[in-house]
């Protein structure tokens, strides 16, 4: 059995940080190098589980990289934050997706998907759904998502106890979480 993990559940992972702790978390996914690391593309509007993401991702040996903090990016949309973001998308190893309604209604989200589904392939990509509820799939329904493999908890084959893993549905199979992100 899988699961989605849960806006809640993302904001009881960031809240179990120290306020302190949170903002420093933010700024190093935002400052640091991009070799070897995982774009996280997220809307603004869900900065509340975005740290709750990052901590379970690097928990599981990623360097995040979050694009709004980034010190090159300039202050107002640009066609200077385009060729940014498409630099950054490039450079990154992973781009995972925090999805969510949100993310759906962003602009800017599905853009950065596109570039990363042509700089990157399918391999290289995975969606982080943000739902209501553990086993909510309404967000599968939004046509393009369903192409992606994506971050889910629950129990491998193989291994006793439940785990993050990056699952691809149409193929039934999955990887655990720190394999994926360190391929």
């Amino acid at each position: 059995m899988i699961s989605y993990a849960t806006k809640d559940e993302l904001r009881r992972f960031s809240s179990e940080i120290p306020l302190n702790e949170r903002v420093a978390l933010r700024k190093s996914a935002s400052s640091r190098g991009l070799v070897g690391s995982t774009f996280l593309s997220h809307s603004s509007k869900d900065e509340d589980l975005v740290v709750g993401a990052t901590r379970v991702l690097e928990n599981h040996g990623a360097k995040v990289y979050i694009d709004e903090i980034d010190p090159e990016m300039p202050p107002y949309t640009s066609d200077e934050t385009a060729a940014i973001l498409k630099k950054r998308i490039s450079q990154a190893a992973r781009f995972v997706l925090l999805a969510s309604k949100n993310s759906q209604q962003s602009t800017w989200v599905p853009w950065e998907l596109g570039i990363a589904d042509g700089d990157k392939g399918m391999g290289r990509i995975a969606l982080f759904p943000a739902v209501e509820s553990s086993n909510e799939k309404a967000w599968t329904s939004w046509e393009y998502l369903g192409l992606y493999r994506r971050i889910v908890w629950g129990n491998l084959e193989g291994y006793s106890d439940p785990l993050w893993m990056v699952l691809d549905e149409k193929k039934n199979t999955a990887i655990r979480l720190r394999e994926w992100l360190a391929g």
